[in-house]
């Protein structure tokens, strides 16, 4: 494709014009340049990009599909078109021209990200390994990829794997800072953080840089509780990449903790939306923020305008939905109807309709609605509990089998491990060092069931306390006494009995007085947890119903209303286990003492843990 200097040198400009946000003026631009080469195959794919982000899906889909008629091979019109089919919920039709464009000449890495990502977000990280590993064996390592890679290993159990692939690439090339940045990202996701956190920071030291870089280096701050140095990597992630969600939704949920105050927590956000104001991903990520900061019709009214465009999103109609639901389930089902219409292979939008039926009292159709979700994704705990909810409010048979809480809650008490004589001492020990961990001032995380309260952001399976790490040994006979006690079976629980289990992630949960837990699920959890470290003096006495456990009562607005179904009342020491699937929460109590809890996630593993 020879293009003349003079038109080289209009494209660069158009380019800043694009890096800035300048979408109008950018259009014009090339309106013009295409007005002289009406068959100028780059200048039809920008110009259909400035389209797209001017909110016109449908006059840059024809003209993506211009430029293709001309250029049938040509991987980044390939790309664009396939990304904005994706935005409409079309992936069937984006995946074959991804493929195209990821195995074309040249090979077009982007394609091969999104691909990658497409194929890991249906629960095929197999196909994104096999994908991606060709890219990340080349001389020159795209970073971006390299993090894809990483995290598709890392969803297969063979997070170790990643690393040992970058650390042989690293020893191979010497000087390779592609591959010492995947490595840091390999090691993040394989949980070594304070190895990635060193790493990243002698990458920085000696001059590299890049988003995914800063990015890793957050990850990692953030893990090992460095929320300043995750702080400065974040904002340096986002001076490099002012619309990197992942950065916004950490600096977001890091300065919300800190401070409570939503118009600082989102400052940065607000200042990519002044450049980039047409970008439904970054308005997309700024009504999940409100909306996790519990403010759900505000999430809705930052949305709303959008969603009255006649070529408004599939993936912006269901974000404002997911916030309608939680005040207005017949607007939410309306999104959702929408939504499904455009992209009628959208799960999320099927899991909103599914979700708002319930609300509007059509259990009937919420049913079916999930049993189709339950096709592809079988193990989604949040799809199974909306179903036994459904099931309920039919009065169907099979819900007293799937949420049958005499035999599937089961409390248990801690064995103090050694070298603790006794639970008392044990327990002591513990809420000091999970103390440390929780700021006594600090808010409560975003998107979090907990109201007055605090939560840690460090996985404590991780921890190298001896006490923590002494707690989780601890957690392995009752888990192995509960697997024992559910038995097998075919329904959602006991079906995945028998391969084992491994812990997938823990925190401690602090409440504050007259603090509580919003019922909820654990979606990608299989077996979940709540074990009673330090309780209120008015928990242990008498026949209160403060802050105990509650089971059954939905957590998204249900016609009729529903009702607890089981409860249990804390004691210090006690681990209770129940099926992720199971809606629960906590009822508020009045103490200045504090209640603290460590929780898990269990999920099959390949071998007995």
């Amino acid at each position: 494709m020879n293009t003349p200097p003079a038109l080289l040198k209009d494209m660069r400009a158009i380019g800043a014009l694009l890096q800035a946000g300048q979408y109008d003026t950018a259009r014009t631009r090339l309106e013009q340049i295409l007005t002289r080469h009406p068959d100028y195959v780059e200048g039809l794919r920008l110009l259909a990009g400035t389209r797209l982000a001017l909110g016109q899906s449908e006059a840059a889909e024809m003209l993506l599909r211009h430029a293709l008629e001309l250029d049938p091979n040509w991987p980044p019109t390939l790309t664009t078109l396939a990304e904005l089919l994706l935005a409409s919920g079309r992936a069937a039709e984006a995946e074959p021209l991804l493929e195209r464009a990821a195995g074309g000449s040249p090979a077009d890495p982007r394609a091969a990200w999104v691909l990658a990502r497409l194929y890991s977000d249906s629960g095929r990280a197999a196909e994104a390994v096999t994908l991606l590993a060709p890219f990340c064996a080349a001389p020159r390592l795209d970073a971006a990829l390299a993090a894809q890679h990483s995290g598709a290993l890392a969803a297969l159990g063979r997070a170790e794997e990643a690393v040992e692939f970058y650390q042989a690439r690293l020893q191979r090339t010497g000087t390779d800072t592609g591959a010492a940045q995947a490595l840091v990202i390999a090691l993040g996701a394989a949980g070594r953080t304070a190895e990635a956190g060193r790493f990243a920071a002698d990458l920085l030291g000696r001059g590299a840089r890049s988003p995914e870089l800063w990015l890793a280096q957050a990850r990692a701050c953030l893990a090992n509780g460095e929320t300043s140095g995750a702080e400065t990597a974040l904002r340096e992630c986002l001076q490099l990449d002012p619309r990197q969600l992942e950065a916004h939704h950490s600096l977001a949920q890091l300065l919300w903790v800190r401070s409570g105050d939503l118009r600082h927590a989102t400052a940065s956000l607000d200042a990519a939306l002044g450049r980039f104001a047409e970008d439904d991903a970054l308005w997309g990520a700024k009504a999940a923020i409100l909306q996790g900061a519990g403010d759900a019709r505000a999430a809705y009214e930052c949305l709303a305008p959008r969603t009255q465009r006649a070529q408004a999103a599939p993936s912006l109609l269901v974000r404002a939905g997911l916030a309608a639901l939680e005040f207005d389930p017949g607007a939410a089902l309306e999104l959702a109807e929408r939504a499904l219409s455009l992209a009628p292979a959208s799960a999320p939008a099927r899991t909103l309709l599914a979700a708002a039926a319930l609300g509007v009292g059509n259990a009937a159709a919420a049913l079916g609605h999930c049993e189709q979700l339950l096709e592809a994704a079988p193990d989604d705990q949040y799809l199974i509990a909306l179903q036994t909810t459904a099931l309920r409010l039919l009065e169907d048979k099979r819900y007293g089998v799937l949420c049958d809480y005499g035999a599937l809650v089961l409390p248990l008490m801690l064995e103090p491990p050694a070298p603790w004589g006794d639970l008392e001492s044990f327990l002591g020990d513990l809420a000091a060092a999970l103390g440390r961990l929780h700021d006594p001032d600090g808010h409560a995380l975003l998107f979090q069931s907990l109201r007055r309260g605090t939560e840690t952001t460090q996985d404590l399976t991780r921890s190298q306390e001896p006490v923590i790490t002494a707690l989780f040994n601890a957690f392995r006979a009752p888990i192995a006494r509960y697997l024992d006690h559910i038995g097998g079976g075919e329904d959602p629980l006991r079906r995945r009995n028998g391969a084992g289990w491994r812990f997938n992630g823990s925190w401690s949960v602090r409440l504050r007085d007259r603090g509580f837990h919003l019922s909820h699920v654990h979606p990608r959890g299989w077996i979940s947890s709540a074990c009673y470290i330090e309780l209120p003096e008015c928990m242990r006495r008498g026949h209160s119903e403060a802050g105990t456990l509650s089971f059954g009562v939905p957590g998204i607005l249900t016609s009729p209303t529903l009702t607890p179904e089981h409860t249990v009342r804390p004691e210090p020491g006690m681990l209770v286990l129940f099926p992720s699937y199971f809606w629960h929460g906590t009822t508020p109590f009045e103490s200045p003492q504090a209640r603290l809890t460590v929780a898990f996630d269990a999920v099959p593993g390949r071998r007995r843990a």
